[in-house]
Parts: structure tokens; sequence; C-alpha cells
């Protein structure tokens, strides 16, 4: 199958850090399409030659330790092309739909448009694509997040976008969704009969989504103060994760079968009052502390962070979802910067034996999907310790490590992702609706904030958040995976 993708944005950091490494992983390993052309777009001024070797050094000097092909690296480098463009100028559209019809051979079977740009450029962007009639049937449009700040301003890039391309041409992007660790959750839960009749309120006491980062904002200070740890995490990966986990089962692996699913389960969340805010809701903001040792600083000290900044860099929340699966099982939704470790997890704790008859198995099951570092699932369980008594109980676990089990198969998200988008795989892409319904619940947070003169509770780096956070999950009896 022939392609074009083409590279909004090709001198970013997304491009370089993130995509071409993923690009270059699939053409390494043979799953990159044959016939392909990678066209990078940017202001910079570059030919293809400069730019191949100014992508060179960018691995060179940053991710070559993880990339030591270089045989393969300069022949992957022979399919990239570069081109300036100023996104705002239709000539520059009508050169490029140029370069898209003179393919040597004939036309890609596919095309793929990548915007790796600020999302206030998509509008722009797609409505020029449309008038240079670069939006055709084989045409798709991936758009990477944020894809919107607030509720208002994702419906106008949905509906730019809508006026130009179809929902089955538009691509939103979610890097979590391609983690092998989730798609093994949909296999977990539909490809085995093993936990699907326990995948519900009478045997879970709670779920726990954690999203933790040990560092903290580098030099993205200036962006990400304004978009903070609710709309940068919660609004869609942890969301996605939420839907993922509570889906009712799908009719088939078909997208809108899934993504149907993942709908109701967004809409079944109870909403969001000032009242429930100020009850359910934990946002923080790191300080100065020691991590490895070392002393960082706390966020206000921070690169482009304003001294008086009020941005959460935490967030912990209860969410409930209110059908006859899971109601009364509260939902427990983590992300912040400068945490204790570096740790993306999903908890799914059951609920003890009725009546516990062995010393020790007051001790509940848990089932633990692990997303980073590690891509795996831990079954925590209960066994007699072999002492030649049966009398006492230990925690036993069963670890599956999907890296040693499959290494030959295993592929990084964006690697995924990108294969998927040529090949017009749309499963684990986001539909308009289900981002603007995540952006209706969590738009009560952010109104409550808004009004909160309070503003975010302070935390020491390396640490896991406000003590408001544990005492969240203590109000319901539990506490959090890593107090366990």
């Amino acid at each position: 199958m022939s392609f074009d993708l083409i590279l909004f944005g090709g001198t970013g950091d997304l491009a370089w850090r993130k995509l071409m490494p993923a690009l270059f992983r699939a053409f390494r390993k043979g799953r990159l399409p044959a016939d392909g052309r990678i066209l990078a777009v940017a202001r910079d001024e570059h030919g293809d030659e400069s730019y191949r070797a100014w992508l060179q050094k960018r691995f060179d000097d940053g991710v070559s330790d993880r990339l030591p092909h270089q045989d393969a690296f300069t022949r992957f480098l022979a399919l990239l092309q570069y081109r300036r463009m100023d996104l705002s100028q239709t000539d520059d559209y009508q050169q490029l739909h140029v370069w898209v019809d003179g393919r040597p051979g004939g036309a890609a079977s596919t095309v793929v448009h990548y915007l790796a740009t600020s999302p206030h450029l998509f509008p722009m962007v797609c409505q020029q694509l449309g008038a240079s009639g670069l939006n055709g049937p084989r045409v798709r449009i991936v758009l990477e997040k944020p894809l919107g700040h607030d509720l208002a301003s994702a419906q106008a890039i949905n509906r730019a976008v809508q006026a130009v391309f179809s929902e089955q041409q538009a691509l939103r992007i979610d890097h979590y969704l391609g983690k092998s660790a989730v798609q093994n959750l949909m296999a977990l839960r539909f490809g085995n009969a093993l936990f699907e009749p326990l995948w519900r309120r009478e045997s879970i006491a709670n779920i726990q989504i954690t999203l933790a980062e040990d560092l903290g904002v580098g030099t993205r200070g200036d962006f990400y103060d304004r978009t903070g740890a609710l709309r940068d995490m919660i609004q869609n990966h942890a969301l996605q994760l939420l839907t993922m986990i509570a889906m009712e089962p799908p009719s088939s692996n078909n997208a809108d079968a899934i993504r149907n699913e993942k709908l109701k389960v967004l809409h079944a969340l109870r909403p969001f009052t000032a009242e429930s805010v100020a009850r359910d809701v934990v946002r923080g903001q790191y300080k100065a502390g020691t991590v490895d040792g070392a002393k960082v600083p706390g966020y206000l000290e921070e690169i482009n962070v304003p001294a008086d900044s009020r941005c959460e860099t935490f967030v912990a929340l209860r969410a409930e979802v209110l059908n006859w699966r899971w109601a009364g099982v509260p939902f427990y939704l983590r992300t912040g910067k400068r945490l204790a470790a570096r740790d993306a997890q999903i908890v799914v704790n059951f609920r003890p034996v009725p009546h516990p008859i062995f010393p020790g198995s007051h001790t509940p099951n848990k089932l633990v999907i692990k997303l980073q570092p590690e891509d795996g699932l831990e079954l925590h369980l209960l066994a007699a310790k072999g002492s030649g008594t049966t009398d006492a109980l230990a925690p036993v676990f069963l670890d599956l490590d999907f890296d040693r089990a499959f290494p030959a198969d295993r592929i990084g998200a964006y690697e995924r992702l990108l294969l998927d988008a040529i090949a017009a795989r749309l499963n684990l892409f986001v539909r308009s609706d289900e981002q603007e319904q995540a952006w209706r619940w969590v738009e009560p947070i952010l109104a409550a904030w808004q009004a909160d003169e309070a503003g975010p509770r302070p935390y020491g780096a390396g640490t896991w958040g406000p003590p408001a956070a544990s005492a969240l999950v203590a109000r319901d009896g539990f506490v959090w995976g890593e107090e366990q």
C-alpha cells in the first residue's frame, strides 16, 4: 500500500521526539508499508538534505541511544522530504497539492495529514486543505491533543474539521490508547471468560487510575500554565481509560461499536456541581522538594511560570458511573507533576471474601494493569504460606510482563497509532462526540475553580500530592495503591 504522510509541524518537539522515532521503528521492523513518502512541513528554511541532517543531529543528541541502527536510519532518511510552508498562504497549499499529485508512479492510495501544530491552527489548516482539494476520499487527517481549551473551543475545532472532512476521515489521537497494556485491557475483558463475570459492582470495591510523573514542567511552563493537569491529563487520557474499564461489551471489534459504548460511559458519569467539586476534587501545586536526593524547584520557580500562578499541577477526583453495572463503585482518578514516581497504572480492587475463615484473608484481591514504566498485568491473590498449615494466608501475585511474553510483537504507542492512521483502523482514535462529552463533564470543575479564591493546595515535590488526596479515598474506607 502506497502512502504519503504529511507532517505539519515537522520541526517541532513532538515531531523529532515522538513521531519520527516511531516511524523509524516501524520502518526498521518492516511494519511501515512499502512505497511510502514522508513530507515534513514547517516555516523553517530547509531543503531535503538540510532537514535530514537536522533530524540526524536531533537523534544523535537525544534519542540515538534507543535507535542505534544507523544503516537503517540512513535508508529511512531517504524517505523524508521537506517543504517550507506558511500555513496561512493558499499558494503554499496549491504547491502541496502539486507535490501530492506529482508522485512518481501515480497517486498514493492513502494521504495522511498529521497536524502536530498548535490547536489554534487546526481550523485554518483544515479550511486551506479543503479549499485546495486536499480532502478527497483517500485522505485522512490526524489531530494532536490538546483539542481545545474548553467545550466551546473544542466544538469550534470540530466544526472546522467537519466542514472539510467526514468523521471517518478525522482521527483524534490519544497516545494512551496506543499503549499495548490498554489494548490488552480489551483482550483481558472481552477475549477471556475469567474476568467479565466479576467485572461489576458485586465483585469490585473501587477502581483507581493513576497517571503520575516525577518530572516538573521543565521548559514548558508557558504552555502548562495555560493548560493545567485537568485539561492536560484528566479530560483526555484518564477519562479514556475510565471508559475502557467501565464500558459494556461491544457488539463487535468495530470502531463505532467500541466508541458507542465508551460514549455511554461518559454520559453515565455523575455530573459535578459546585458542591461536589468542593467535596470530591482535590487540586494541588508542587512546591520545592527533593527528588532522588536532589533539590528541585517548586512550580512557581519554574521557567516562564507567573509568580502568582494558580495553575494546578495535581488533580485527584472521585467519579461514579450511574448504571446497573457500576452503581456505588467509586472511580478515583489521579494525575500530577513532580510526584514520588513515574507510574501509570489502573488498579481494580476487588471486594474481600464475604466470610473469612483464614487469618489474613481480609486482604482483598486486586488486578494491577501497568501502563508505564512497565507494561503488563499483576493479579494479587492470597495463598497458604507453605509452613505445613493452611491456617494463615499470605499475599502472592501472578505477574505477566508483556515485553518478555511477546518481545518480537511489541509496538510503541505512537508507532501503533501512526500505522493505524495509514491503514484506516479507527478503533484507537477518539470520536468527536466522545471528546465533547468529556469536556462537558470537566467544565463544572473548571468553573468551580475559577470562583474559588483558595487556589490549589501545596504539596512537596517527590511526594504523592496533597494530604487531601489521601483523605478523599480514606473517606470511603480505601487507600491509594502505594499505601496498601
